[in-house]
């Protein structure tokens, strides 16, 4: 017998034809990415400077060496896979139920697990850019070139930035305003894996105006009080019994 929590989250996304998920760092730990703020988390980890600085558009400019060094060492998620929370919203996608995921995360799971319409509020690692002529470079080339990646134009050299959001770096404005419609437009706001601590991205929910708000996450959040249901188990054991 299922879960009365569980029951009425399958009847929400039974009844609703246009489901937004929003997910955070949560969603990608049970396929072994650790989070950024648990216990175990990497802000809870001793390097020879503090993650928060190391992870800074002033830090990364300063001091690129370090920066890649650490980037390399804890942001490569290349050798990680799906895991079922990644796999069942990208079939209620292919159901044609859920208009859009939108993400914190920049590991690209949500896309390796066939998902199209993923709005990547904080970039992906996948994508990386010189500073100097803006060419493209895969995300192999990142993790595996020693020290500091450089463009592979001939007669560039310049740094290859990984697109993705520093502290100190603003969100890119067109993946909100379509993070933006997609919650307006949702009739079931679906967030899980999230502490909705980190703003703006978690001011977003402000804009939803649909019937069914859904919190999932294995500790309480602030936020919990303005939902319509709230599950605090892992994602896993929730979405391992959706049968989609």
């Amino acid at each position: 017998m299922k879960d009365k929590n569980i029951s009425s989250l399958i009847k929400m996304i039974d009844s609703s034809d246009n489901i937004v998920f929003f997910g955070g760092a949560g969603v990608s730990t049970e396929s072994g990415i650790p989070d950024f703020r648990s216990k175990d988390g990497l802000y809870n980890q001793k390097y020879k400077y503090p993650p928060e600085k190391i992870l800074s558009h002033t830090f990364f400019m300063e001091n690129p060496e370090e920066f890649f060094e650490f980037y390399k060492l804890k942001m490569n998620s290349l050798k990680y896979e799906p895991n079922i929370t990644h796999i069942k919203f990208s079939k209620l996608e292919e159901k044609g139920k859920l208009r859009a995921i939108i993400t914190q995360n920049i590991d690209g799971l949500h896309q390796k697990a066939g998902s199209k319409n993923v709005l990547e509020l904080h970039g992906s690692i996948y994508k990386n850019y010189c500073m100097n002529c803006k060419r493209v470079h895969d995300a192999e080339y990142i993790f595996n070139v020693k020290g500091i990646p450089r463009c592979q134009r001939i007669r560039c050299n310049g740094i290859v930035k990984p697109d993705v959001v520093l502290y100190e770096e603003s969100l890119d404005g067109e993946v909100v305003s379509k993070a933006v419609d997609a919650i307006a437009q949702a009739d079931l706001l679906i967030v899980a894996g999230t502490s909705l601590t980190v703003y703006p991205a978690s001011g977003l929910i402000n804009y939803f105006r649909g019937k069914n708000l859904v919190l999932i996450n294995k500790d309480e959040t602030e936020l919990d009080s303005r939902a319509d249901l709230v599950i605090n188990q892992s994602l896993g054991d929730v979405f391992s019994e959706l049968e989609i």
